[in-house]
């Protein structure tokens, strides 16, 4: 099994930054790539990034793309997103995602965002 730590969450105003961490534990050796998704007042939950744990490779939403950067540091089992010129748009719980080579993934509780006008 992974387990999967968020922190970093809060409150931003408007244009503002947060940097979210999630850090995994477990087998870790068996993860193929890690991700962010949020859940936004009154809509489902939706991708944000993702990045390959064992390879170059990261992608996201159109809605975050330029705003947003995912990383990655392999040695802490820990993966990152710099939230920049955030929106209020942006307001959330958002949630980390492993998952593993074999096809199984793993979530996090979640860490509320909330951006303020």
């Amino acid at each position: 099994q992974v387990q999967l730590v968020e922190s970093g969450g809060g409150l931003a105003q408007a244009g503002g930054s947060l940097r979210l961490s999630c850090a995994a534990s477990g087998r870790t050796f068996s993860i193929y790539s890690m991700g962010w998704y949020r859940r936004s007042p009154g809509k489902e939950r939706e991708f944000v990034a993702s990045i390959l744990w064992s390879a170059v490779g990261t992608y996201y939403a159109d809605s975050v793309k330029g705003r947003f950067t995912i990383s990655r540091d392999n040695a802490k089992n820990t993966v990152y997103l710099q939230m920049n010129s955030l929106k209020p748009e942006d307001t959330g719980i958002y949630y980390c995602k492993a998952v593993l080579g074999s096809g199984g993934d793993y979530w996090g509780q979640g860490t509320q965002v909330t951006v303020s006008s």
